[in-house]
């Protein structure tokens, strides 16, 4: 997530502080959320072994599935940092989310449907 250890004494109003017995030992600095999408979306280049932008189209709405489901499009201009590092339009991430949407739906009434009809 690209956190930063800092010395307890130096922590801000923000900084998680770590305290040992009573005693504040260290600080942690988390990234703004923007700069974790960064981090998230570096780590998924890393995974598939090639820029974003090169995966096909299937692997680019797995990872923006992905993505949505870690609340990467809660962060201002989300959609429009993955768009780019997947090299698509922000249209086109809105499509692969309502896709994803429509299939989670399917899922849900076909998984649903035959049981309920048993339950009867």
């Amino acid at each position: 997530m690209g956190g930063e250890i800092l010395p307890a004494g130096a922590a801000g109003d923000d900084d998680v502080v770590l305290s040992w017995e009573g005693r504040g030992v260290l600080a942690v600095r988390l990234p703004q959320l923007a700069d974790s999408l960064d981090h998230i979306l570096a780590a998924l280049e890393r995974a598939h072994g090639m820029p974003l932008a090169d995966l096909d189209r299937k692997t680019k709405q797995s990872v923006v599935r992905g993505l949505e489901a870690r609340g990467a499009f809660s962060v201002r201009h989300g959609v429009e940092t993955v768009a780019g590092a997947l090299g698509v339009s922000r249209f086109t991430v809105y499509n692969y989310i309502n896709y994803a949407a429509e299939q989670r739906a399917k899922e849900q009434a076909d998984g649903e449907g035959p049981s309920q009809g048993r339950a009867r």
